[in-house]
């Protein structure tokens, strides 16, 4: 018994010894246009979910995320400050995507955990704090406050469901980019947006460009 637990120990220390060497010789690439392995993108997947699981297990989402003014407000930050990234209804692949590294997910997908029990929390989580090395931003930094993330991710729930031009319709009626809360823009739409009674569109959903006009960008 002794023998294997010595073994054990000697594996481990050989395996930080390789480790660390191969870090010391610059081995393990971190250029954007050059993936990881599968078993190191693996472990730092799931090195992440499980800090992300931890950190916001005691997360309460609000009882009000279907509130069509959550909802509202939401859309005008994602459409400001994630899109791009992101993407909407209907949009194709942005450049901005093509660069990152890992490629952001498609939040105008129905995405695999998205329902889960535990997802608004974990939504709310990331919005706020970030992912390093990932290029999410930490959007508390960037001074948004808690109940403009709670809009954010308010939206979110609905992004999957929402059609092109109900998309637009949201985005149009929503006040714009706010770092507040709700009630705490000025600019308020002139009535409530169609979108928000419609039912959920069964347009099939592409990875497309966010429509901002580049108009002088040139590669």
């Amino acid at each position: 018994m002794k023998n294997i637990l010595l073994g054990g120990v000697a594996a481990i220390v050989a395996a930080l010894i390789v480790a660390y060497g191969m870090i010391w010789a610059g081995a393990i690439s971190f250029a954007a246009d050059e993936p990881h392995s599968d078993d190191l993108t693996r472990l730092i997947g799931w090195a992440r979910e499980r800090a992300i699981a931890k950190a916001s297990a005691d997360i309460s989402a609000p009882h009000n995320l279907s509130d069509p003014e959550r909802i509202r407000h939401g859309a005008g930050n994602y459409d400001a400050m994630c899109a791009d990234c992101h993407l909407t209804p209907g949009a194709e692949e942005s450049e901005i995507r093509k660069g990152l590294y890992p490629v952001p997910p498609n939040l105008s997908l129905v995405l695999a955990g998205a329902d889960s029990e535990h997802a608004d929390a974990r939504r709310f989580w990331i919005i706020k704090h970030g992912i390093k090395g990932s290029g999410m931003a930490a959007w508390s930094r960037g001074g948004m406050d808690d109940e403009a993330i709670w809009n954010l991710v308010a939206f979110l729930r609905q992004l999957p469901q929402l059609s092109k031009p109900a998309y637009a319709e949201l985005v149009a009626h929503s006040g714009g980019h706010s770092h507040s809360g709700l009630g705490q823009d000025e600019h308020e739409p002139p009535s409530r947006p169609a979108a928000l009674d419609e039912p959920a569109s069964s347009e099939v959903h592409h990875p497309h460009t966010h429509d901002h006009a580049h108009e002088r960008h040139s590669h």
